[in-house]
């Protein structure tokens, strides 16, 4: 089936409600976002039993108890879904601030200011709480979207669509957040190539679905998310410390992409730290898969060449044993995805290697992975986490989701 025609009458639609919201006020942005944080409360009982539909039919399809809890909602999520809205509230709006400014010899003032995106396609899966996101982010920064969530939340984020659009209505066009209803994958391709309708196109998800995106788009895409991300333990690092940033990293929440996939051990520290390693991580039911050199201190599957390329999303984890910083630098140079790395050392200018040389959106020392957030880290709410180097970097946030433009203004200045 041809989408085509379809999503050009819902981007026109955006592309309108986009020329308001891009000079709305802040006021009218705020409570239009306050009004869908009340919406979530007050309508969570239609939001739950959609959910309930889409829990039962991931079950039917065998989707991983991981995936399931990606997919699950709860009134607990709903009010800290709710209480993330407030939160974006809260936070500076950026559209019309001054990046930089200067006064010319000639007596021209140039501001560059921050303005909107405009309209933004979402493609994301499972986790239905990213609709939300996805909607008062944009509405904060001024921009509107287009919202193609995954199968397995169909239901769920039908309903959050209809809450949304419903919370919105007085105080923004209801088309500023548009949600494509159709399971098709055929409309990603149609949407992401939609180039002069919509501005910006966000993947978040699996590597299947981000190459097919980055591949295919012909409108200017952000790539995001793809998370295999390791931890070093060095010959230097305090092993008590390294188990709990470890088992934080890889159980806490398994199925989000700032996970912990592979852990490299030095040599040097291997023989005490690989037991204590498999006694933790077996209370939580965690697969560990190991290269030669772990197999023969502790018992477990080995791990293949695929394993090392592999987003488990899951209670596995992958293990090496390496000789040295470098080759732990040079295997996170082969194997990762540029989302977030982290050392764990006692010996300064190991971290300081660590964090200049390792390519990555977040690079941390003595520290567990799960803080790639915005909100972890002091930024608020985020669309996901960038991992390419343009237009923007890590966590995707209010800021993020704006471009600029140069006001030049002038008294009567000709050029000579």
């Amino acid at each position: 089936m041809d989408y085509r025609q379809e999503l050009i009458e819902l981007a026109l639609s955006a592309r309108q409600a986009a020329r308001e919201l891009a000079v709305a006020s802040t006021e009218t942005k705020n409570a239009a976002i306050m009004a869908i944080s009340d919406a979530l409360i007050t309508q969570q009982a239609e939001i739950l039993a959609a959910n309930e539909k889409d829990i039962q039919a991931g079950e039917k399809k065998g989707l991983t108890q991981a995936l399931l809890d990606r997919l699950l909602l709860t009134p607990e999520r709903i009010v800290a879904i709710s209480q993330a809205a407030k939160e974006v509230v809260e936070l500076p709006d950026p559209i019309g601030s001054v990046i930089r400014g200067s006064k010319r010899p000639n007596g021209l003032q140039v501001n560059q200011v921050r303005v909107p995106l405009g309209v933004i396609g979402m493609i994301y899966e499972a986790r239905p709480n990213v609709t939300v996101d996805a909607a008062i982010l944009a509405i904060k920064s001024g921009n509107t979207c287009l919202l193609k969530g995954g199968s397995e939340a169909f239901e769920t984020n039908m309903v959050l669509a209809q809450v949304i659009q419903g919370a919105i209505a007085p105080f923004i066009p209801k088309t500023a957040v548009n949600f494509i209803a159709h399971t098709d994958r055929a409309v990603v391709t149609a949407l992401i190539q939609l180039h002069g309708y919509i501005d910006v196109v966000v993947p978040r998800g699996s590597q299947r679905l981000i190459s097919a995106v980055v591949e295919n788009a012909t409108v200017p895409t952000i790539e995001t998310g793809v998370g295999i991300c390791h931890t070093f333990v060095d010959e230097s690092a305090d092993l008590t410390m390294a188990l709990k940033i470890v088992e934080n990293a890889k159980v806490q929440r398994p199925a989000v992409c700032n996970s912990l996939e592979t852990i490299l051990v030095h040599e040097g520290v291997a023989r005490n730290f690989l037991p204590q390693l498999i006694e933790n991580f077996s209370h939580h039911r965690v697969e560990i898969r190991g290269c030669e050199r772990v197999q023969a201190m502790i018992d477990v599957n080995l791990a293949t060449d695929e394993d090392w390329d592999t987003e488990y999303l899951d209670l596995i984890v992958s293990v090496k044993v390496v000789d040295t910083l470098d080759m732990a630098m040079q295997h996170i140079h082969e194997h990762g995805s540029h989302h977030s790395e982290a050392i764990i050392t006692n010996d300064f200018a190991n971290s300081q290697r660590f964090l200049t040389e390792v390519d990555a959106a977040a690079v941390y020392v003595n520290a567990s992975t799960r803080f790639t957030d915005g909100g972890e880290l002091g930024y608020g709410a985020e669309l996901g986490i960038s991992t390419q180097k343009l237009h923007a970097r890590g966590p995707l946030g209010l800021s993020e989701l704006t471009t600029n433009k140069y006001q030049i203004i002038g008294n009567g200045q000709i050029r000579s």
